[in-house]
């Protein structure tokens, strides 16, 4: 099978019909994309989890033949920086919510139910703004996925303030993880972003009570410019690539503590995987899982953005640029993939394209970044500040959150039997699993069962719904 699929929300709705043909079989599973997933929580693209299917992701061109001639291009070059315009009186904000209306009601067209993803920061509350405008009739959903941030309390006030139907959800580990495993041989393809238990969880729900789509405020970042913090420099500065084993994070005196785990394992990355979310298996470990050598392919896959990458002018430019990476794989994927398993639309009206080319050429430098206190997404801002004196959660950084100790421990048993069921596969995942059963209380440890608890149900039902000779070939790439 070769197969391209033009699967950014920026280019439009993916179609991912061939791969879910009911009783077709499935190509073979790709060995070194698995590899990514336990390496970075997402396949680097072009690749998919198949072998023989290329997506077309934000900054590749679907014109190219992503199979021989992939070129990775970053769209919105100095992202926050321009244009640079005097200050005038046009009416930035009035423009910005027409557009957004537009927006929220091209990319909803044929939803009849529509619900938000709504958790209380910025890009969702000046959304909720629009839609309350331009789809009143959407529901806001919030998901309480932790004990670190509740934005329920600001979620709720703004959507009662604008008039919308306001639900919550409370994060179950036990329940997210049933449900995944319940539509995992209905998803096209594979990512494991830390939110995708998440989005599955909050996907089924929005399902059981009528809605036929979801609104996720997902794309403005790459376009209004995300300048880095202190501690992202520190980050960068940290990681020097050095060939640290990945069992130091298990010796005593390390092994309980998040910071020093997390430390060390930025030690061992270079800059931009560093910058890819969560805590993920090391090369060592990866190798140690597959039972061969395996993560350096999986590492060479970065070559292909690095020269656009160190093109870069500016921190936060390197950063938007690294970030892409990340956000088209995995951010995107998550709602992308899950959404098709539940027979759900998925609107991003974000990545809209009269809004956001508006944003990046014609919005001035001044309604983007504040060069003086680093505060990005000005214009949102303001848009907020038409509707809402203060609210708490607009200044803080808001996310969907998982319970990742959770999901350990209520379902270490299962992930376990997958890993026996996996062998072929992934003959050093039962004892990964064994070892580090006591360790799982560290939300570093317990971020790595994550992606196992992902990875594993995926790889038993793709082999299972291949042919008897995908099946031998799946088996012969694992053990080359």
């Amino acid at each position: 099978m070769r197969e391209q699929i033009t699967m950014s929300p920026y280019y439009g709705t993916p179609d991912f019909s061939r791969l879910m043909q009911t009783g077709a079989p499935r190509p073979p599973l790709d060995p070194v994309s698995v590899a990514d997933l336990l390496r970075n929580a997402f396949v680097y693209p072009p690749f998919s989890i198949y072998e023989g299917v290329r997506l077309v992701t934000f900054g590749f061109c679907p014109h190219d033949d992503m199979h021989t001639a992939p070129r990775f291009h970053f769209k919105f070059r100095n992202a926050g920086e321009v244009p640079e315009h005097p200050e005038s009186d046009q009416d930035w904000v009035g423009v910005y919510h027409r557009m957004l209306c537009d927006a929220v009601r091209h990319t909803c067209t044929g939803m009849h139910s529509p619900w938000l993803m709504q958790s209380g920061g910025k890009d969702s509350t000046t959304l909720a703004i629009a839609i309350a405008d331009a789809r009143p009739d959407t529901t806001c959903i919030t998901y309480l996925g932790g004990s670190e941030e509740d934005e329920i309390a600001s979620a709720t006030h703004v959507a009662r303030t604008l008039g919308l139907r306001h639900e919550t959800l409370v994060c179950d580990p036990a329940r997210a993880y049933d449900r995944y495993l319940a539509v995992v041989d209905r998803m096209p393809l594979l990512t494991a972003d830390f939110a995708l238990l998440s989005y599955v969880d909050l996907g089924t729900e929005i399902a059981m009570h009528g809605g036929d789509g979801v609104i996720d405020g997902l794309g403005a970042d790459s376009y209004f410019g995300t300048p880095m913090s202190r501690n992202q420099h520190i980050l960068k500065r940290l990681s020097r690539d050095l060939p640290l084993p990945g069992r130091l994070s298990e010796l005593p005196g390390i092994e309980r503590s998040f910071r020093l785990c997390y430390l060390l394992s930025t030690l061992r990355m270079n800059p931009i995987e560093r910058v890819f979310p969560g805590s993920r298996f090391s090369d060592d470990e990866v190798d140690e899982l597959f039972g061969r050598d395996i993560a350096h392919s999986s590492r060479q896959r970065l070559e292909l953005f690095k020269e656009e990458i160190e093109s870069a002018t500016s921190s936060w430019e390197w950063r938007d640029m690294s970030t892409s990476i990340a956000g088209s794989a995995g951010a995107f994927a998550k709602g992308l993939y899950a959404s098709a398993a539940l027979s759900l639309q998925v609107a991003y009206p974000f990545c809209d394209l009269d809004l956001r080319e508006w944003i990046h050429h014609e919005v001035p430098r001044y309604q983007k970044v504040d060069p003086a206190t680093r505060l990005n997404k000005l214009l949102i801002r303001e848009h907020i500040a038409t509707r809402f004196d203060d609210l708490p959660y607009v200044r803080g950084k808001g996310s969907f959150r998982f319970d990742v100790r959770g999901l350990a421990r209520t379902r270490f048993d299962r992930v376990r039997e997958l890993a026996e069921r996996s062998r072929d596969f992934l003959p050093g995942a039962v004892g990964w699993l064994d070892r580090n059963r006591s360790r799982l209380d560290n939300k570093y440890h317990a971020s790595r069962f994550y992606l196992l608890a992902i990875v594993l149900p995926w790889l038993e039902h793709a082999v299972a719904a291949g042919t008897r000779d995908d099946r031998e070939s799946t088996r012969t790439l694992a053990h080359a």
